[in-house]
């Protein structure tokens, strides 16, 4: 009886999950006309503050967001429902697509088909750093941490590169007091217990991976899988276009064992952009192309893995975080350390740019880099919505 009351909420929200395109940025527009203006979920003060809070934490930010609104009328029950029917459309196709890659190959429609899906992976890439760098980027401090994690990101290929930069870039810009004034508020004390649920996961999904790592485990592969997906979405700031090249480094750059190839790879961070709900929902497509050797049973598995994986940390970070927001908030040394963070974000999605045209340029043909810029022209340019820029291209693939 209690769920029915939220129905239309809910109902609302599967509305949002299946028109929501465009990244972080246009899920909050679409979040603001839906649950503020047209059904009063939420004010606008309290969208905007919710919106502020998420910025602080690694994850899904729009998914975040949404899980909040949820938590705010609901509690966790709400909460846990509005992120499983958010995510569920975005999951399933990116699930499918690792289904449908594995055919195109075997029929040969991939190669044309797909064939500039990859550069335009790229541009979009392009553009989100590009967009990234106006936003962030604002004086000789945060460009020079900016430019550090570049380079360091370009020739260090370590997946400890992230985690290591995301904490460097928030030292670093804790160095001064000038840039984030202080505040007047006095700070209480902050209860850290509320984080065990979410650091025991952490750990135990380690521990566990080593263990089956080190014996040769035959379940080993889908064990690393959750503990590979659960620390990027635990480490990740700066939504999909920071998740995207950590996967890309982990399953195509470092892995011993070229889980997929980085045409595929590609495909998918292309195809993504089509598709509406969280970016992170490449999770699903990954997993499944991770696991696809070992049968189609183990490939639904591993796209059940990726999704559950990637928005858990986010969910139990911000239902954790929430309810010591008010004396979070108070701390201005959280504030400056977001400066360095986004500046390190910034620069990371640069980095990611470049070797992802890299990847797909080997040798170098003008034709990609012409994809590449034609790409972010129209992001630039245009208001084109991006499904119809993914379906230009893929009837340029069709076509030419």
């Amino acid at each position: 009886m209690v769920l029915i009351r939220h129905i239309p909420f809910l109902k609302t929200v599967f509305i949002h999950s299946v028109t929501a395109y465009g990244g972080p940025q246009m899920h909050l527009v679409k979040l603001h006309r839906l649950f503020v203006v047209r059904n009063g979920y939420i004010s606008e003060e309290e969208l905007m503050e919710l919106n502020a809070f998420v910025q602080l934490l690694p994850g899904a930010s729009s998914s975040q967001l949404l899980t909040l609104i949820g938590y705010k009328r609901g509690g966790i029950f709400l909460a846990t429902i509005t992120l499983f029917i958010w995510i569920l459309p975005a999951c399933f196709l990116m699930g499918l697509l690792s289904f449908l890659i594995g055919y195109a190959h075997f029929t040969g429609l991939k190669v044309n088909l797909f064939q500039y899906i990859q550069p335009m992976a790229v541009g979009f890439l392009a553009y989100s750093a590009f967009k990234s760098y106006q936003l962030f980027i604002k004086h000789e401090a945060t460009f020079f941490i900016m430019l550090g994690a570049l380079l360091i990101t370009v020739f260090i290929k370590s997946p400890w590169v992230f985690p290591v930069l995301i904490i460097a870039g928030s030292i670093v810009s804790n160095f001064s007091d000038k840039r984030i004034p202080n505040t007047t508020v006095k700070s209480g004390p902050i209860k850290w217990g509320n984080l065990w649920g979410f650091v025991l996961v952490f750990a135990l999904a380690g521990l566990l991976s080593e263990i089956a790592r080190i014996n040769a485990w035959e379940m080993r592969k889908p064990i690393n899988l959750f503990e590979n997906f659960y620390r990027f979405g635990s480490l990740v700031f700066g939504g999909g276009g920071v998740l995207i090249p950590m996967m890309f480094e982990q399953y195509v750059i470092r892995a011993k064992t070229k889980y997929l190839s980085p045409e595929d790879f590609l495909t998918g961070a292309g195809m993504v952009q089509a598709f509406p709900g969280p970016v992170f929902s490449i999770a699903a497509f990954v997993g499944g192309m991770v696991l696809k050797d070992m049968g189609p049973t183990y490939q639904l598995l591993g796209c059940i893995i990726g999704s559950v994986a990637i928005f858990l940390p986010s969910f139990l970070l911000v239902i954790f975080f929430f309810p010591v927001w008010n004396k979070l908030k108070q701390h201005v040394t959280v504030f400056r350390a977001m400066e360095g963070i986004n500046a390190v974000v910034v620069g990371i999605m640069s980095a990611a740019t470049i070797l992802l045209f890299i990847s797909i340029s080997s040798p170098f043909e003008w034709k990609t880099l012409l994809v590449v810029l034609l790409t972010f022209f129209l992001l630039l340019l245009t208001k084109l919505p991006t499904p119809v820029i993914v379906a230009i291209f893929l009837l340029m693939g069709w076509l030419l």
